[in-house]
């Protein structure tokens, strides 16, 4: 059993509903803080981590498909993690999302 207490490892996110476009949830997965997106009906999950400092993203400007860390301003890319602006040079983590019945999933599959 995976440390989410799902035999499968995928963690409930929301159900589709609750996911609009335009914001994000916050859940985890054992000790990894993963902040699923809405952007446009497409979703896409990262770790709540920056590269540069490892504060929090979530919660950070959106712009396109690029969240901005709040502390010192580095911006990564949502669809593929890439880190696009300094201070942070090193990409973030993506995860897997995954849509069932009407409810999202996501998982930590490093």
């Amino acid at each position: 059993m995976s440390p989410s207490g799902n035999a499968d490892g995928w963690v409930r996110v929301a159900a589709r509903g609750e996911l609009l476009p335009g914001e994000f949830k916050l859940v985890w997965d054992g000790d990894t803080a993963i902040a699923v997106y809405n952007i446009d009906g497409d979703l896409y999950a990262i770790e709540d981590r920056c590269t540069h400092d490892d504060g929090e993203l979530a919660g950070g400007e959106l712009h396109g498909f690029e969240i901005e860390c709040p502390r010192h301003g580095a911006r990564f890319d949502l669809r593929n993690g890439a880190a696009l602006c300094a201070p942070a040079y090193v990409p973030v983590a993506t995860f897997p999302v995954r849509e069932d019945n009407g409810v999202i999933y996501t998982r930590d599959d490093r």
